[in-house]
């Protein structure tokens, strides 16, 4: 009986007492997530495995066991993984439209357009990953749209502005938002070349796009026409 009464002894130490450290270090070092933190844990490994394989090759098995917890605690949060694709994109895309508009505060429409792709590229350049997301055809729709509608609410910030050098001009101010989608289009599909590319450096790039865009905005005729034959 007595080497059974030492285990016994041996046991309830381990609760209290010296023997009992080890066991609170280790739950001291085990620190729980607040919902907040786990939520944003699977933000930023849903972002990067979205980014590297895409939607469908990414699963929510994947996921939840490189944040060290079991597949329902995703879909806790967000449903399951078109809900947190949804979320990553919707993140992505505000980001990007308050970095362009941010920028967008020059009056002359030369600066003006070396603050739009200065901005752009400036993102690609802080968050490719999330770029990468962005130019990905999306099967999940999300609140404010795809890359190709966000390109368009960019184009709107600057039809104000380019409208005004139309007028000022003597061109028609109504063809301010054509314009403008052309201008940003312009620099968006650059800038899905060049977060490959990465050369040349961005201050290079930038120049380039403006001096294209501004050197044609200078030329621009007032009526402009095609002289070839065909007119459809």
């Amino acid at each position: 009986m007595a080497p059974v009464a030492t285990d016994t002894s041996s046991s309830s130490a381990s609760g209290s007492g010296k023997a009992g450290r080890p066991t609170q270090g280790r739950r001291a070092r085990r620190v729980r997530m607040t919902g907040a933190e786990r939520r944003e844990q699977l933000l930023d490994i849903g972002r990067t495995a979205f980014a590297e394989k895409g939607f469908e090759s990414t699963s929510v098995e994947e996921i939840a066991a490189k944040a060290g917890v079991s597949k329902p605690v995703v879909y806790e949060h967000f449903g399951g993984k078109e809900g947190l694709y949804a979320v990553v994109v919707d993140r992505e895309m505000r980001q990007l439209l308050d970095m362009v508009t941010g920028a967008l505060t020059a009056g002359h429409p030369r600066e003006l357009l070396e603050q739009a792709a200065f901005a752009l590229l400036d993102y690609i350049e802080m968050y490719t990953d999330g770029f990468r997301i962005l130019v990905r055809d999306s099967p999940v729709a999300q609140s404010t749209g795809t890359f190709a509608s966000l390109i368009s609410d960019i184009a709107t910030q600057v039809e104000d502005i380019l409208g005004l050098e139309f007028k000022a001009r003597g061109f028609d101010p109504k063809l301010a938002p054509l314009y403008a989608q052309a201008l940003v289009g312009m620099v968006a599909l650059t800038g899905q070349w060049w977060v490959d590319a990465r050369r040349p450096k961005k201050s290079e790039v930038a120049a380039h796009l403006v001096n294209l865009a501004w050197h044609g905005l200078g030329n621009l005729e007032a009526k402009p026409r095609m002289i070839g034959h065909r007119k459809v």
